[in-house]
């Protein structure tokens, strides 16, 4: 069993397994952080940023990780536990000859097809003047400025995917349920575990009938929105994967979200505005529902907010509608009936108001102060570009950063100099180190496999040791590009046996509760599954005439000696020998047994553990009668 690792990145991880004949792909996040090296793509033209000496997003690169250590066509599955980890999807399902089935819930395919939606949007909605590709020539690429020119193997960056290479991916996707058994050729069983995270996230469990690998990525045991975390069936795990644990160790969610309101509402009753770069989905059903409870008692029901994205209205109403996916007080609810989130009365209220993009009909409601959420959260590109140019020039408004996945600084830094102010409250409910270690505890798996980042505090916090996994025995680590060979082998297989041949089986008990039987089969595999069926019958002669068996005859099957168990006592055995008339018999311990020696008959029979010699001087007859002495003291079957 080997696993591979092609992204470096561990929360948006994409790992091969080889496991009993199968290669499964578990996720496949796309790193966007390289977008940072860029400047940020304007809806409109801006002077501003027109004017900076650096390299401009416009042939909409994104960054795919390393592919060539596994032939992608060899894939047979790929597993995705959140919308997330399945970014990268359209660039292996549509570029590298993968034939396979992509197994996801059916909540992370609609949300994942959003956020691939707008990034598309945000991508494509900008013209292109012309694009740039020359500069992945190392020779050009050593000339850049930093940090393009100490970028890692450029060359495999790739141009943004279309929706029609969207959708096609898609298409491949089949959709599962929670603790839904899904059979791999006969040969694993992959079943999906609610992670806690978000909505239809999944852990997996990836099992044979005597080995189990547990994959935990991007789980919660906070109480949010989703359905909580299934820990039970993690444990008795052989071998346990851990990826995807919190950006943040050391902030809390709750503190943050509190940081979040009070700032938001600090910045509207001095008449200012909040940007908040979002994704559309995920945290956005939290913050809203944390605003929902707060904004009347902080004097904000005549803020406005607005939700600007070309999947808001998707994304809006998708969360009201998987309800059996939801957490169990935001289920009943659905069966009052009322609608699961409060966003759904802010919206109706005219509280919460949502639009595809700054054009059309937003133009002519906006007011001012107002909130926005927006995205995109690197502010490389999506509608946040404009209102980062148009807010940015004014002490008064405040940009919040609630997701974690891009460095704020850098992604402030086309901006600069900036006078609005610039909060930093990032929201990540997935597990902590803390809650790793309880968890790790409970569940209690042989092995833990985990990245390189998870055994060693942060480089910044290099004394914090409690920022690191910390189980026995030590995790397993993994860094990019590298090929683990996981620490346990197989060591049993199951086998089907026929009604037939199990009909014609004589057990003989050996120990009080076991008993055994020699069984003459022909072993029958196909598809991973193998089954004892009865040997063939020997052919009949022709007309049906039994044919006398000559002495050059071949015998159809040979016959079988039968099976031995048990052990020789000496002493009863000496007294048997001496009841069949043999004498002067000596007995000599040895270091693995016994030594009898039949001094007149000038004969030595050694009594081993496992196996028992008669050595006599050219006599048979002696020989026969002192081996069937020796079976009388055994069971044969």
């Amino acid at each position: 069993m080997k696993l591979y690792c092609l992204s470096g990145h561990p929360t948006l991880p994409c790992n091969v397994l080889k496991f009993k004949s199968t290669t499964i792909m578990l996720d496949c996040g796309l790193d966007m952080t390289s977008t940072l090296n860029f400047l940020p793509l304007p809806l409109v033209q801006s002077p501003r940023l027109s004017n900076l000496p650096g390299w401009s997003l416009k042939d909409g690169n994104a960054f795919l990780d390393k592919t060539e250590l596994i032939d992608l066509s060899t894939v047979d599955v790929i597993l995705i536990s959140n919308y997330h980890c399945m970014m990268a999807l359209p660039y292996i399902t549509e570029h590298t000859g993968f034939t396979g089935t992509v197994y996801a819930t059916e909540p992370t395919v609609q949300i994942g097809r959003l956020l691939m939606e707008e990034l598309v949007n945000f991508i494509e909605r900008v013209p292109k003047a012309q694009s740039a590709s020359l500069w992945k020539n190392k020779d050009i690429q050593r000339l850049l400025p930093s940090p393009l020119k100490d970028a890692v193997e450029v060359s495999t960056w790739r141009r943004c995917y279309t929706m029609q290479e969207v959708n096609s991916a898609l298409s491949k996707i089949q959709l599962v349920g929670y603790s839904q058994k899904i059979e791999l050729f006969g040969a694993v069983q992959v079943t999906p575990l609610s992670s806690g995270y978000a909505l239809g996230s999944s852990n997996w469990i990836i099992q044979s009938h005597y080995e189990k690998v547990s994959y935990v990525s991007g789980s919660s045991l906070l109480t949010t929105h989703p359905q909580p975390m299934d820990q039970a069936s993690l444990k008795n795990s052989d071998v346990l994967v851990l990826t995807g644990l919190t950006q943040i160790p050391t902030a809390n969610p709750d503190g943050m979200v509190g940081e979040f309101c009070s700032n938001l509402a600090l910045t509207v009753r001095n008449g200012g505005n909040v940007l908040v770069p979002c994704y559309p989905s995920g945290v956005i059903y939290d913050l809203l529902e944390c605003l929902y409870q707060y904004i009347d008692s902080a004097g904000l029901s005549n803020i406005p907010f607005y939700f600007i994205s070309p999947v808001a209205n998707s994304s809006l109403e998708f969360s009201q509608i998987f309800a059996e996916w939801l957490c169990h007080n935001k289920q009943t609810k659905v069966y009052l009936p009322e609608p699961p989130f409060p966003h759904a009365e802010l919206i109706q209220t005219n509280k919460l108001k949502h639009y595809p993009s700054l054009h059309g009909d937003f133009s002519s409601d906006f007011r001012q102060p107002c909130v926005v959420f927006t995205g995109h959260p690197s502010l490389r590109f999506g509608d946040v570009v404009h209102f980062m140019e148009l807010w940015g020039k004014s002490s008064l408004n405040t940009v919040i950063f609630t997701e974690p996945d891009f460095s704020y600084l850098e992604a402030l830094a086309p901006y600069q100099p900036l006078a609005m102010k610039c909060i930093y409250c990032p929201i990540d409910t997935r597990l902590n180190f803390i809650q790793v270690s309880k968890l790790l505890k409970e569940v209690q798996p042989l092995h833990v496999v985990c990245p390189e980042q998870y055994t060693q505090p942060p480089p910044a916090q290099s004394h914090r040791m409690d920022l690191m996994i910390d189980c026995q025995p030590p995790a397993m680590s993994y860094r990019r590009a590298e090929v683990l060979a996981l620490p346990f082998k197989r060591r049993y297989e199951k086998i089907e046996i026929m009604p037939e041949l199990a009909d014609s089986l004589v057990p003989m008990e050996i120990k009080p509760g076991i008993s055994l039987a020699t069984v003459s089969a022909v072993l029958h595999t196909k598809d991973n599954k193998h089954v004892l069926q009865p040997p063939p019958r020997p052919a009949q002669p022709a007309g049906g005439k039994k044919r006398k068996r000559g002495s050059d005859d071949i015998p159809d099957c040979k016959v079988l000696k039968p099976l031995l168990s048990g052990s020789i006592p000496v002493e009863q055995f000496v007294q048997a020998l001496e009841k069949h008339g043999f004498s002067d018999i000596k007995v000599e311990d040895t270091a693995k047994g016994h030594i009898v020696l039949l001094q007149e008959a000038e004969t030595l029979i050694q009594i081993e553990e496992d196996s028992t010699h008669i050595i006599c001087d050219n006599d048979e007859m002696l020989r026969v009668r002192l081996r069937d002495l020796v079976l009388k003291f055994l069971q044969k079957f």
